[in-house]
């Protein structure tokens, strides 16, 4: 058995994730680490970042380092009327970080589900997203949005395009001031603009949140997404997650490519999204399928911020120092019944430099 002091962060939460994700009935899905170019160019728009990673293979093919997920499962996935391909993965990919322009290594652990789908396989990836993030820590929340509703109030209020990006640019940083100037500047009647501010400043509990979306969807597009939300509060409200989830109409992905409902997921300690999800019904139309899409993905290599212990990072459970002439029989039978134990151990002559341990053992004073 292994000891979970042993594995990082991450590590004990692949374990645990692979076992949730196979009791749902979502299988592994292994990718190549890369893929012709061109694969990625034609849906460049769809992908984080700027930047890809390239290469020429040795037959001259420009190829690309996997910058997305989502987008390899839908190349193998196929449109059959009633089934629904569903997988699971943890993969590397290799993008831009957010707050550096400089190319990072990212372990993701996720799940997509693509096909015939309907509401119940939505609800599904949902809470899955939740069980994942309770498998983690205890102390997380899930964030979400629905670009439906979102996406009603911006057409009954945008002049044009250009007004609809900088009002998405408002909403994404809940800039409510900024989006009531905005549709003044552009004598959008006051009805209309405080029912989008409003909706911008939406946040709480499903329970709280939801009669206040009452009075504010009065569109039947925006009228079909409260009542999908309304049917996953009733399915949340039978799980544990019940308290865990929040509305935030600032979740906001490029409404070309997703639709409906996207989520986020916090742990506490963590100060950026660990885990990011939602619909991709768009990016499959796109791409000429009759499929739909949702999926998420959780950022594996963020978890190593959490502390679940007080053990220090890199710290050894033993240290066990000894000299030339200690018998190496006794060394071996003592370094492996601590490792046995479940214990981390370091065999020295002398204490190296930096190294972080919780006890040590003296095998040269106990010779003396």
């Amino acid at each position: 058995m292994i000891s979970k002091k042993i594995l990082k962060n991450e590590e004990r939460a692949v374990l645990a994730l692979r076992t949730l994700y196979r009791k749902h009935g979502y299988l592994p899905f292994k990718m190549n680490k890369f893929e012709e170019y061109d694969f990625y160019l034609e849906n460049r728009d769809f992908l984080p970042g700027d930047k890809i990673v390239t290469f020429y293979d040795t037959n001259g093919k420009l190829m690309a380092l996997r910058p997305d997920v989502t987008l390899s499962v839908i190349k193998q996935s196929e449109d059959i009327p009633g089934v629904k391909h569903r997988v699971y993965y943890d993969e590397f990919i290799y993008r831009t970080g957010r707050h550096t322009k400089r190319f990072k290594e990212m372990k993701q652990t996720g799940i997509e589900c693509i096909g015939d789908l309907d509401l119940y396989d939505i609800a599904e990836v949902l809470l899955l997203g939740a069980d994942s993030l309770a498998k983690i820590s205890p102390d997380y929340v899930v964030s979400i949005s629905h670009l439906g509703i979102l996406d009603s109030l911006l057409a009954d209020t945008c002049t044009d395009d250009s007004m609809r990006r900088r009002a998405l640019s408002y909403i994404k940083t809940k800039a409510a001031h900024d989006l009531e100037r905005l549709c003044r500047e552009h004598k959008v009647p006051e009805e209309k603009t405080q029912r989008l501010c409003k909706l911008v400043s939406l946040y709480g509990d499903l329970d709280s949140v939801l009669p206040q979306l009452e009075v504010l969807c009065i569109s039947d597009e925006s009228r079909d997404g409260l009542k999908e939300i309304k049917i996953i509060n009733k399915i949340i409200a039978s799980t544990e997650h019940r308290d865990k989830f929040v509305v935030d109409f600032s979740i906001v992905n490029d409404m070309d490519y997703y639709n409906n409902l996207l989520f986020q997921g916090f742990l506490k300690g963590i100060s950026e999204n660990v885990m990011v999800g939602g619909q991709y019904d768009r990016l499959l139309e796109k791409l000429g399928r009759e499929s739909r899409g949702v999926g998420f993905a959780v950022y594996l290599n963020k978890l190593d911020m959490l502390d679940y212990d007080k053990t220090p990072k890199g710290s050894l459970d033993y240290l066990i120092l000894y000299d030339n002439e200690e018998d190496i029989i006794d060394i071996s039978a003592r370094s492996r019944q601590l490792v046995d134990a479940g214990y981390s151990v370091s065999v020295q002559k002398a204490i190296p430099k930096k190294l972080r341990y919780d006890q040590i053992i003296d095998m040269r004073r106990e010779k003396n």
